[in-house]
């Protein structure tokens, strides 16, 4: 597993902050995270040696959180909310909108390597719905026509690359 030495300095120094250094797997999947992309089997191995744990007490934690991944995503990750308020207003829609625009399906890479689109539970902004969060960026109100605004400027913005 190749870490950025700024990576496992920062987690030579969370683990101290815990009694227990069991405590310490969330956030240093967290940082694997990252720094990686997503949580490998190595990485667990890793993880678990590190702590002194049994590799199936990290696996454990990364299969119960959804923010983990255990795949590759693409360069730019797409998240739609799903739950109630985003699904009454128009969130699947918006969901299908994202699919047809890269040509992919949740969950999957699109096949430019650019996008991964994905169905999560509540993004916090229900009076706002349907949301999609855009890597770290949350966009309010996205019917059919912002979302594909928003896939045309992750286009626009891959080409530039």
């Amino acid at each position: 597993m190749n870490l950025k030495p700024e990576t496992l300095k920062r987690i030579d120094e969370v683990i101290p902050h815990y009694p227990v250094k069991r405590s310490a797997v969330l956030p240093l999947l967290h940082l694997i995270q990252e720094d990686a992309g997503y949580i490998s089997k190595d990485a667990i191995e890793w993880i678990a040696a590190k702590l002194e744990l049994q590799p199936i007490n990290v696996y454990e934690v990364v299969t119960f959180y959804p923010m983990f991944r255990q795949q590759p995503i693409g360069r730019r990750h797409v998240k739609v909310c799903r739950t109630l308020s985003c699904a009454l207003l128009g969130g699947y829609k918006t969901c299908e909108t994202f699919e047809k625009e890269f040509k992919t399906h949740r969950g999957e890479i699109s096949p430019d390597g650019e996008v991964t689109i994905e169905f999560v539970e509540c993004l916090a902004s229900c009076g706002t719905a349907p949301v999609v969060m855009i890597d770290d960026d949350l966009h309010e109100k996205v019917d059919v026509a912002k979302a594909k605004a928003l896939s045309d400027q992750i286009k626009a913005e891959a080409k530039k690359r």
